[in-house]
């Protein structure tokens, strides 16, 4: 079973883009501000936290064991400003080398399978519907424990099984429903804002969801009705949407793009599963309103993880690189970038996102050893319920 990271838009292209080869999901143009990113603060940081990981083995200084290349696996869709990637080279010493590796589903796999010959040094993008698979494997290497900054270690527990500092919180993102606000007033109808309102015959044939077995947004979808409903009700509310006529899409970019009303293209659904940050992609002419909206109350939370590779050939090197994501430049270019959400509380978001992508204060939060233990049991469910 390979389980797929949502596909993301690059930040520079919109609907056009979203179509190209790399599929990702971009919402917003990278301003200026946060392209004329440059160098400096990034190397003082790598090297203070590299030293007290322990390894003594060179530090950031690009000499350890390993040569001057650190080799990063991660998804198809990893995109940082190009000035950042340089700056990378010029704070550590490391050249940075990017090993996309397809979704973030089939990197897990795929590390998975290669744990005695790893494909590269340092891993970014495994989130907490896998980490704790990963960290069951062998996968990360557990003996490099990082020092993480004010508010990350909020995002190991409760969201991964082990919460050792070795697999670090990157990023985080909010799975949740959004509508096309502008339609349902066009229509006469109001918002939904809860689970159960999905299943109202007056929202017939107007949701679309996304199957759980080949999404990881969809899987993080099934995982928050579990959480709202409870093992022993989740499989009855997706027979019933599936009776109100709910449709079920393979990834979230036929879900949002082909099929949502508002996702640029021809779709007859006016409500999807999709992203707290989506609605900043869905802006006015003017930019001073979304004809979106997300519903916290369906939200739940999603955090990708970085690490060093157990085998690693560039154990210091990774090491670097892992700090360096947590960097403030870093941490303030992701949300342009990947429209995802810095773990780093005080790093600044755009304008667009803090705007109108908001998130909850309070996500459904299932407990991540329960995933473990239960993940192919509930897939296994949840087919049966929607018919598949």
């Amino acid at each position: 079973m390979t389980i797929n990271e949502p596909t993301r838009y690059p930040a520079t292209g919109g609907a056009a883009r979203a179509a190209s080869a790399r599929s990702t999901r971009s919402l917003a143009t990278i301003r200026p501000s946060r392209r004329a990113l440059l160098a400096g603060g990034a190397a003082t940081a790598v090297g203070l936290a590299l030293a007290a990981c322990g390894s003594g083995n060179g530090g950031a200084g690009g000499t350890a064991a390993g040569g001057d290349t650190v080799t990063v696996v991660t998804y198809d869709s990893f995109d940082l400003p190009d000035e950042l990637i340089t700056a990378f080279k010029d704070d550590t010493g490391y050249t940075l080398e990017i090993a996309r590796s397809g979704d973030g589903g089939e990197v897990a796999n795929k590390l998975i399978l290669t744990k005695d010959a790893p494909l590269g040094d340092a891993v970014f993008g495994l989130n907490n519907t896998m980490a704790s698979r990963i960290l069951a494997e062998g996968v990360i290497d557990t003996t490099t424990a990082l020092n993480l900054p004010d508010g990350a270690a909020d995002y190991l527990a409760p969201y991964i099984v082990d919460d050792t500092p070795a697999l670090v919180p990157i990023d985080f993102g909010e799975v949740c429903v959004n509508v096309d606000t502008a339609w349902l007033d066009d229509h006469g109808l109001e918002i939904p804002t809860v689970f159960e309102d999905l299943t109202d015959p007056v929202y017939k044939d107007m949701f679309v969801a996304i199957n759980p077995t080949t999404s990881s947004t969809g899987m993080a979808f099934l995982l928050a009705t579990i959480g709202h409903f409870g093992q022993d009700g989740f499989a009855q509310y997706w027979k019933d949407l599936v009776a109100n006529g709910t449709k079920i899409d393979e990834g979230w970019s036929d879900a949002y793009y082909t099929d949502f009303t508002a996702g640029g293209g021809d779709g007859a659904y006016p409500i999807v599963v999709s992203y707290a940050s989506s609605p900043a992609a869905t802006l006015t002419d003017d930019g001073t309103a979304t004809t979106t909206a997300a519903l916290p109350a369906t939200a739940t939370r999603q955090v990708e993880y970085a690490g060093v590779l157990a085998g690693a050939a560039n154990p210091d090197g990774a090491a670097a690189f892992v700090v360096w994501m947590l960097s403030r430049q870093v941490q303030e270019a992701i949300p342009d970038a990947m429209y995802m959400y810095p773990v780093d509380p005080d790093a600044e978001l755009s304008d667009e996102l803090a705007k109108f992508g908001t998130t909850t204060q309070d996500p459904i939060v299932v407990a991540p050893a329960d995933i473990a233990a239960h993940q192919q049991e509930w897939l296994t469910t949840w087919a049966q319920a929607v018919g598949q």
